[in-house]
This record gives structure tokens, C-alpha cells and sequence, in this order.
């Protein structure tokens, strides 16, 4: 590594942390089934500790087997400045769909004021369906460029 350019990270507190969640509204979520790993990019939405994420669903869709099949999703969250200066965040543990009440707390209203607007691709618009999940998130660890 002689001749390899690096810089120090460090592991970030809790409340740098927790600034970044609030801020960022975007990142991978990394599901597995057997021996395949399915990466998609997400919005989310960080509220007094619960991380959420917003996806959509034609009824087709390749990610909901993926979603079926997971038992610990990973998702995570990163940024390098112009300066080179960076910070990511993984977040760890089983998505959990919202239904019942706690889905009815996020209404159209919610929802587009929680998470970024919604990409469609290739779907009928009338045919898509939101689904709201949890990530129970069992760690949640952060690094960031050292000063």
C-alpha cells in the first residue's frame, strides 16, 4: 500500500448519526434469498428512531420475493463531498410491513412529505401500490472522513 492514496474514517456518534438520518432521504436496500443478493435504491424516512422505507409494488415486481425471503435487509445510506471528505451509514435488521393503523399514519399527505417523490418506471400508475416498511433496525453504525 505503499503507493495507495487513503484517508482516516471514524466511527460517528450518536447524534452525528442521528443528524444524518434526519437529513438524508435516500439509500440501497440490500435483500437475499438463498444465495442471491437483490440491491435496490429507496427512499426513507427517519422518525424518533424508527427508520422507514417507501416502496412500490405493482404485484410483479422482483423485489417482493426478495422481500419474502429476507430475514435481515441492510440498508445503507452514504455521501463523498467534492472536497473527498465522506460518511455512510449501515442499518441492519428485519423489514416489518406496516399495515393497520400504523400504515394509515402515512396518507398520501405523509407520505409525500416523508420521503422523496415517488420514480416510476415502467408501471401503470394506477396499478402501483405504496407499501410502507420498518427496518428494525439492530445496529446502526456510522463512519465518517476523519479531521
Amino acid at each position: 500500500m505503499d503507493h495507495v492514496e487513503y484517508v482516516y474514517t471514524i466511527g460517528m456518534s450518536d447524534e452525528e448519526v442521528r443528524e444524518h438520518l434526519e437529513r438524508v432521504d435516500t439509500g440501497v436496500l440490500a435483500l437475499a434469498a438463498d444465495d442471491d443478493a437483490y440491491a435496490i435504491p429507496v427512499a426513507h424516512h427517519y422518525d424518533s428512531g424508527s427508520l422507514y422505507v417507501r416502496l412500490s409494488t405493482d404485484g410483479s415486481s422482483e423485489k417482493r420475493s426478495y422481500l419474502e425471503h429476507t430475514e435481515t435487509a441492510c440498508l445503507t445510506m452514504y455521501d463523498v463531498s467534492a472536497s473527498g471528505d465522506s460518511w455512510s451509514i449501515v442499518a441492519t435488521g428485519p423489514l416489518r410491513k406496516l399495515t393497520g393503523r400504523e400504515r394509515a399514519q402515512f396518507d398520501d399527505t405523509a407520505v409525500n412529505e416523508s420521503f422523496l417523490d415517488l420514480r416510476i418506471f415502467d408501471e401503470d400508475v394506477a396499478a402501483v401500490d405504496l407499501e410502507i416498511y420498518e427496518l428494525e433496525a439492530e445496529s446502526i453504525t456510522g463512519r465518517r472522513t476523519a479531521d
